[in-house]
């Protein structure tokens, strides 16, 4: 990790941000199938 060019930087962070983006959607899906399948019932 010896690259501490700002673009890296900017690079990581937003494959950070890209991540918790990807979680927090899977969370909503699963919370939204969870409803959809209660309704089901």
């Amino acid at each position: 990790m010896g690259d501490r060019s700002p673009k890296s930087n900017q690079k990581k962070s937003s494959q950070k941000q890209a991540k918790a983006d990807s979680a927090s959607h899977k969370q909503a899906d699963a919370v939204a199938a969870k409803q959809t399948a209660g309704k089901k019932k």
